[in-house]
């Protein structure tokens, strides 16, 4: 794709702008069976289906299934398109995926702009929204919960392993010291503790830094990410690719490490004298470094920028 490419911002909706869709599905010509793993706004599972796949998709979000089955009314009709409610991190407990492979699966670890904007959602830090940033909503915990009841040594660990930030445990004070006066309930409260603990010149890059992290934290993504890639790797078909969009440091990391492993032919400890691993690696790399979206996009979608693409193929 180039910077003028005219197919930039084609699948958007007014859910959700999918990134490096067009690298998405350079990725998986040929592919005749997609599962998208991340269903969102439907943009992704629309390109693969024009570009000739039948797609499966799952999301954990019900209205995400809404929209998008809206939208792709006709495919589904055709019997080319099938959405589900389900997490990919627990692939093998939804029935109807049940013994079911691919030879491409697309995982976009990214929150939808629907979700980001929609206040009652509390993955925003505009003013007056709720602390809840649950991914799905059936679920436990929200991130008023997590905010008002972990310790500060726990506060400080998610501010900077998944927050980047080395003065994490400055936060984690400011945030202790706030909630025993007024229980932390809309995204303000935290708003107020990062400025608080950073200076009032704290600006939109740093909450949504942090805000990132707490979202991440609340659904447990970097563990439920690092158990479901050995999940997903299982259901590619030989010559199958799986391809994985993440926005955050550590979830690049988690990937670009595991499908490092999976494309070595040994992975005993360096000293071992005699190999009892495997002895063969399971597939290939496609991606030796990440990809970025690309300026035309970044400048029509600026959530877009921070997002890295890997792929893999697994071996015949």
């Amino acid at each position: 794709m180039t910077d003028s490419d005219p197919l930039t911002g084609r699948w958007d909706s007014s859910y959700h702008a999918p990134v490096m869709v067009e690298e998405v599905v350079a990725l998986f010509k040929g592919a005749k069976q997609v599962l998208d793993c991340t269903l969102g706004g439907g943009g992704h599972s629309e390109a693969l289906l024009a570009s000739g796949a039948s797609v499966v998709a799952i999301d954990r979000d019900e209205a995400a299934i809404t929209e998008a089955r809206e939208r792709l009314a006709p495919h589904e009709a055709s019997g080319r398109f099938l959405a589900l409610r389900g997490n990919f991190g627990e692939i093998d407990r939804i029935p109807e995926l049940a013994g079911r492979t691919f030879d491409g699966i697309l995982a976009d670890l990214g929150v939808s702009s629907r979700q980001i904007d929609a206040d009652e959602r509390g993955f925003s830090f505009r003013p007056g929204a709720l602390l809840d940033m649950r991914m799905d909503r059936r679920s436990t915990g929200t991130a008023a919960d997590l905010l008002n009841t972990l310790d500060e040594a726990e506060l400080s660990q998610i501010f900077r392993d998944y927050g980047d930030e080395p003065r994490a445990n400055r936060l984690a004070r400011e945030v202790v010291r706030r909630r025993d006066r007024k229980p932390m309930r809309v995204s303000d409260d935290l708003v107020d503790a990062i400025r608080g603990a950073y200076g009032a010149r704290t600006g939109p890059s740093e909450f949504a830094r942090f805000f990132q992290a707490v979202r991440i934290a609340v659904n447990d993504e970097l563990a439920a990410l690092e158990k479901a890639l050995p999940l997903l790797r299982d259901r590619l078909d030989p010559r199958g690719v799986l391809a994985v969009i993440s926005y955050h440091s550590g979830e690049d990391r988690l990937v670009k490490h595991t499908i490092r492993g999976w494309s070595q032919s040994c992975i005993c400890p360096p000293k071992q004298l005699h190999c009892t691993c495997r002895g063969k690696a399971l597939g290939e790399v496609l991606t030796k470094r990440a990809l970025a979206a690309s300026p035309a996009e970044t400048a029509m979608n600026s959530r877009s920028r921070s997002a890295r693409l890997r792929a893999w193929r697994k071996a015949a």
